[in-house]
C-alpha cells in the first residue's frame, strides 16, 4: 500500500509539473500575441496621424488656393513646356509705387526670365499684359530681356497695354490683342523736379528716339506712322496721343494679330514645333 501510495503522489506531482509548463507555455503564447496586436495598433495609429497630416496640409493649401485665387483647388500643372509670365498694373522701376495699386516689379521678372534661358524643359513663353504703364528705364530692360530671349515668346494684350507696356507688347517673336483691349501711345512724361534749359529737352528727346527705336525695330509699324499717333492732338483730353482698340492696333501695324488666349497658345506652339523641326535638319 505504501509503495502504491508512493507511485501515485510521484504521479501527481509529474503531472502538476507538466501542468505548469503548459501554463508557462500559453502564458508566453499569449504575450506574444498581445504584442503583436499592440504593434499592429501602433502601425495603425501612425498611418492614422500621417493622413491627418496629410488632410491638415490639403486643407492649408485649400485655404490658400481660396485667398490668393478665389477658389478651392488649382489644376495641377503637367509637364511644363510653357512658362506664362504675367506683367500687370504699374511697372514698378527704382522707386516703389503707390502700395494701393497694383505692379509688377522688375526685380522679379528679370530673374524669372534669366531662370526661364536657363531651363532645359522650357521651350516657350507666353507673355499676358494688362498694364497702364509705369517706369521707362524698368520696362525697356523688361523689354529687351523678352527680346533678347532664345525662347520662343508670344505676347497678348488684354485689357490694356498702354505707355511703356507697348514695346513690352511687341518685344516677342508674334504679338496678340483682345478685340476689346486698348493700347495707348504718346511722349514720355516726368514726375517731379523739372530743370527748364535745353538740355533736358535733349534728354527727353534720347529717351523717346530709344523707345521709337525698339517698338519699330520690334514691330512693322512704320517709323513716321508710330510718331503721328504719338503726337495725335484729338484723341486725348488732358495729353497727346492715340487710343488704339483691338484691330485698330494691328491696322497701324503694331500688333501681328487680333485674338485670345486659345489663339496665342496655338500659335506659341507652332512656333515650337518649328523651331525643333529646324534644329532636327
Amino acid at each position: 500500500m505504501i509503495k502504491n501510495q508512493d507511485n501515485t503522489n510521484q504521479y501527481i506531482n509529474d503531472n502538476s509539473g507538466s501542468d505548469n509548463e503548459l501554463e508557462d507555455l500559453n502564458y508566453d503564447e499569449s504575450n506574444v500575441e498581445e504584442k503583436e496586436v499592440n504593434k499592429a495598433e501602433n502601425r495603425n495609429n501612425a498611418n492614422s496621424n500621417d493622413n491627418s497630416d496629410e488632410d491638415q496640409d490639403n486643407d492649408d493649401e485649400k485655404i490658400q488656393d481660396i485667398k490668393q485665387m478665389g477658389v478651392s483647388n488649382m489644376p495641377s500643372n503637367a509637364s511644363k513646356e510653357i512658362q506664362c509670365i504675367t506683367i500687370i498694373g504699374e511697372i514698378e522701376g527704382h522707386f516703389v509705387g503707390n502700395p494701393q495699386k497694383k505692379s509688377t516689379k522688375y526685380e522679379h521678372i528679370i530673374p524669372l526670365l534669366y531662370s526661364v534661358e536657363e531651363s532645359s524643359e522650357i521651350k516657350g513663353i507666353l507673355v499676358i499684359l494688362n498694364t497702364v504703364g509705369g517706369d521707362v528705364e524698368a520696362g525697356l530692360a523688361m523689354a529687351e530681356l523678352i527680346n533678347s530671349i532664345s525662347k520662343k515668346v508670344v505676347t497678348l494684350v488684354l485689357g490694356g497695354s498702354h505707355s511703356i507696356g507697348v514695346p513690352l507688347a511687341t518685344a516677342g517673336d508674334y504679338s496678340y490683342i483682345a478685340p476689346t483691349a486698348t493700347m495707348i501711345v504718346h511722349p514720355i512724361r516726368t514726375n517731379g523736379l523739372v530743370i527748364g534749359v535745353n538740355e533736358t529737352f535733349e534728354y527727353f528727346k534720347k529717351m523717346q528716339e530709344r523707345i521709337v527705336e525698339f517698338i519699330t525695330r520690334t514691330s512693322n509699324i512704320e517709323r513716321g506712322e508710330l510718331e503721328r499717333l504719338m503726337h495725335a492732338k484729338d484723341e486725348l483730353v488732358s495729353d497727346v496721343g492715340s487710343v488704339l482698340i483691338g484691330k485698330e492696333a494691328v491696322e497701324c501695324g503694331l500688333i501681328d494679330e487680333v485674338g485670345g488666349l486659345k489663339e496665342a497658345l496655338a500659335k506659341l506652339r507652332q512656333l515650337i514645333k518649328d523651331d525643333q523641326n529646324q534644329e532636327n535638319k
